[in-house]
């Protein structure tokens, strides 16, 4: 695979900062840029970033100048063949933004949610719906350009449930009911900038709710006409609480079937998933997407959310349900396969089936 210069635009967040890490030593990507506001343009990232992880910064980046992600974007584009994008703004002007990279030629692998409902922008879990990214030449026709096109990855606790619930369409997904138990990482905070999570839950996190049973929809949808369209079931209904946890986004997950499996049938399912990720052996695909736990306390975020060098969907405590047909326990690393290790796995995608080309 050819190198790609690449930017990352909101390099000074947490999640801006989880990229740094995954892309130091990528095989395929080359980090040229780092951008982020205008309060800490000009500044060394080693300044401008508030480091949230154990580790340093990686040495390579320390002295980096971080560049004006909106002012500056003619100098970003001479640069590198694409941007990861991870801003924290409000959701027009990432759209604005967004759009202003497309249209400079500079395709952009967004973590953010602003675009996930525009109907030509591809929302991808590459395990899953890679046949979406057929709807990029329709963006591009409406957006103008040869090259620009924007793909985003889907919600962070999509990725605890929606791979478990996949490979089990086969079976007729009537509904499903899930309950998640988000870390604080997923809200860019860490114990010590959330002191009001210790010992406490909270029953609320703003428009969680709403993505979690809507967008598995857009998922399972499909092109038609350069559109997305989004699929009319399975009915989901969902309730979302952020927890004391550091990492991993946990789902109890309740589900009917117009044709109920046994369980040892989901669980074949389970094993035997792969998607293109796998096929095409790209660099941060995990060799198993879904692992099974047999055991009744596992998974756990702490145990079980780094599997797969944190790319894994884990899955356990399988059982037969008296009111749903099954319910089952799904844990995903909310910061790496919910978030910048989705964008980098699509990026990967994108650039193996020659889009970034």
């Amino acid at each position: 695979m050819k190198q790609f210069n690449v930017g990352v635009i909101g390099a000074t967040g947490m999640v801006g900062q989880r990229f740094m890490l995954l892309l130091e030593n990528h095989p395929w990507f080359n980090v040229k840029v780092l951008a982020a506001s205008a309060r800490s343009a000009g500044k060394a990232y080693k300044d401008a970033a508030k480091w949230a992880f154990d580790c340093a910064i990686p040495e390579k980046y320390q002295d980096m100048v971080v560049y004006d992600a909106e002012a500056q974007i003619d100098e970003i584009a001479k640069q590198v063949d694409f941007v990861f994008c991870a801003v924290n703004m409000d959701k027009a002007k990432i759209r604005a933004l967004e759009e202003t990279y497309a249209k400079k030629e500079i395709p952009v692998v967004s973590n953010n949610s602003a675009h996930r409902f525009t109907a030509d922008v591809p929302m991808i879990i590459p395990e899953i719906n890679d046949a979406h990214l057929d709807v990029i030449p329709s963006q591009k026709a409406r957006l103008g350009t040869k090259r620009g096109f924007i793909a985003v990855k889907s919600n962070c606790s999509l990725q605890s449930y929606v791979p478990l619930l996949h490979p089990l369409q086969a079976f007729g997904i009537k509904e499903a009911a899930v309950c998640t138990y988000q870390a604080i990482s997923g809200a860019g905070k860490t114990f010590k900038t959330m002191p009001e999570i210790l010992d406490n839950v909270i029953p609320y996190i703003g428009g969680e709710e709403e993505k979690s049973e809507k967008e598995p929809l857009k998922i399972w949808g499909s092109v038609q006409n350069g559109e997305i369209v989004s699929a009319t079931s399975p009915v989901i209904t969902a309730q979302c609480l952020r927890v004391p946890v550091s990492d991993g986004h946990t789902a109890a997950v309740f589900v009917r079937f117009d044709k109920k499996p046994t369980k040892e049938e989901i669980l074949d399912a389970w094993a035997n998933f792969k998607g293109v990720p796998q096929e095409l052996g790209l660099p941060s695909a995990p060799a198993q997407f879904i692992r099974y736990f047999e055991e009744d306390n596992r998974p756990q975020a702490k145990l079980d959310r780094m599997e797969g060098n944190g790319m894994s969907v884990t899955a356990g405590r399988l059982r037969e349900d008296h009111l749903y047909d099954y319910k089952f326990i799904g844990l995903s690393h909310n910061t790496l396969r919910g978030a910048a290790g989705g964008a980098v796995l699509l990026a990967e995608l994108l650039c193996a089936k020659g889009y970034m080309d």
